[in-house]
């Protein structure tokens, strides 16, 4: 019985030596994929730009990348979990469908110029170019694709939109009144993103009439273009620029009355902000028609009854109609240096005064561009303590590197003409002057006039340009009036013969 049960195991262990080991064989499994959008919130309506969230997780390896795509058919590869996408906006509210699939890391371990899987070709496996010749060589690296997930991840983004919001730049206001001329500027803002915003709208007085610049325009000076027609049009100075003015006048400006200017932002599907006005319900804007020619320009601080001495002047050489104050003090405008220059390039004619403050740069910036345009002009103005020469040789014919000063000058001191400019009358002080400065002058382009007969300073105190459509005098015109009282013949020769104003 023994030997019996031996040779049964024995049958069976020699069996089974012959019997097959059979193992399943797992293939390799894609790897799945999930998205989420950032911040999380209701997929109903979202702005145009979006931070997308995805990742990936394979059962059998490593996530090594994922390809995107906004239409199924481009497909684009990044090592990236998320990326903030700018998506455009058209005439109407759209819909885009973001699919991503994750890759794993089972390539071939070699470069693939074409990876075609999920019946999709995403094109040649992604590397990094190192010469930047868009041909991969063998020492770039590379991203060895392997399975790519063949059921994407994808969301519906309903793309809602945006309007674009308007608001008045910090630098933009109005004073009570101006002459017709103006600056604005105004910021915009779109969530879709600036670049959305495709035309700016301008309007005086009628929303209804009104004219389109390009969306990127922030600031804008509208200056009037014809004084005497009935319905006047004005130019619109892109960013206050005379050499970039907009093909479309600006219609509906009130002269001699009060006036609202309007502005709006409107982007690529037609959405408008609405307008915003300038001034508010509870200010007003008065636009000034010009009297004439001359343009008087106070730029004085000092309270000494100089803006009644010019009035009386004025009257006498029978300009009392004819002429107008420019008092940017009083009334600043915004943009001053852009707004100063278009207005007073409305005047063929000006008369500048000044005490000490005088607004230098202003001058330095303005002057040669207004006598560039044709206009002329007269100072009757003082420096401060310091001064640039350099810059003042910006717009005066004088030498940059010396000039004369002094601290002082008493009551009935003389100024005289040059014997060869004998038309000029003799000047002469009625009160005390502080910080008085003369000047040497270049040999070309400039006529000297006027110096210290007595040597109280060397140099000049008042002379013309060769051209005859700048003349300067370095100090004020209401305390040069004692002796003869010459300023009045001192005008009538400049105003009226020298610059060819006709009262």
């Amino acid at each position: 019985m023994k030997i019996i049960l031996i040779l049964i195991i024995c049958s069976l262990i020699l069996t089974s030596c012959y019997e097959d080991i059979t193992d399943t064989v797992i293939p390799n499994q894609s790897p799945e994929t999930g998205l989420s959008l950032y911040p999380d919130s209701s997929l109903g309506s979202q702005p145009s730009r979006l931070t997308v969230s995805w990742w990936g997780d394979d059962p059998d390896g490593l996530i090594i990348g994922y390809y995107f795509s906004w239409d199924g058919i481009n497909w684009t590869f990044t090592k990236n979990n998320d990326s903030l996408f700018s998506l455009q906006i058209g005439a109407v509210d759209t819909t885009y469908i973001f699919r991503v699939s994750a890759v794993d890391n089972s390539g071939n371990g070699i470069f693939d110029n074409r990876i075609l899987q999920n019946n999709i070709d995403y094109g040649p496996e992604p590397f990094v170019d190192a010469n930047q010749n868009g041909i991969y060589e063998n020492n770039e690296t590379f991203y060895d694709i392997g399975l790519i997930d063949p059921t994407p991840a994808e969301i519906n983004f309903p793309i809602k939109n945006s309007t674009p919001a308007i608001s008045w730049s910090s630098l933009s206001f109005l004073p009570d009144t101006s002459f017709p001329v103006m600056t604005f500027g105004w910021n915009v803002e779109d969530i879709d993103g600036n670049e959305t915003v495709q035309r700016i709208d301008i309007a005086l007085n009628d929303t209804n009439n009104f004219i389109s610049i390009d969306g990127a325009v922030r600031i804008a000076t509208i200056r009037i273009n014809d004084l005497d027609s009935e319905n006047p049009l004005m130019d619109v100075l892109i960013e206050g620029n005379a050499s970039n003015i907009a093909p479309e006048k600006l219609p509906g400006l009130k002269m001699n009355e009060d006036n609202i200017f309007y502005v709006r932002a409107v982007d690529v599907s037609g959405a408008a902000s609405p307008f915003i006005r300038l001034p508010d319900e509870e200010s007003s804007w008065f636009v000034k028609k010009p009297n004439g020619k001359l343009l008087v320009i106070d730029d004085y601080t000092s309270t000494d009854n100089a803006a009644g001495f010019y009035s009386d002047m004025m009257d006498s050489l029978d300009l009392n109609n004819d002429y107008d104050v420019y008092d940017f003090h009083t009334n600043e405008p915004p943009f001053l240096s852009i707004t100063f220059l278009e207005t007073i390039k409305l005047f063929r004619y000006s008369l500048w005064y000044a005490d000490n403050n005088t607004s230098l740069d202003l001058a330095i910036s303005s002057v040669q561009k207004y006598l560039d345009t044709g206009g002329k002009i007269l100072f009757s103005i003082q420096f401060p303590q310091t001064v640039d020469l350099l810059s003042l040789q910006g717009f005066l014919p004088i030498v940059a590197d010396s000039s004369n000063t002094r601290s002082s000058l008493s009551s009935g001191v003389k100024i005289s003409a040059e014997l060869t400019q004998a038309a000029y009358p003799e000047l002469e002080t009625t009160s005390s002057l502080f910080r008085v400065r003369s000047f040497y002058l270049e040999e070309l382009g400039v006529i000297p006039i006027y110096y210290f007969p007595n040597s109280e300073l060397n140099g000049y105190i008042g002379f013309s340009n060769s051209l005859k459509n700048l003349f300067f005098v370095g100090l004020p015109f209401h305390k040069l009036n004692g002796g003869n009282a010459n300023v009045k013949i001192l005008l009538q020769k400049i105003l009226f013969q020298d610059f060819g104003l006709t009262p």
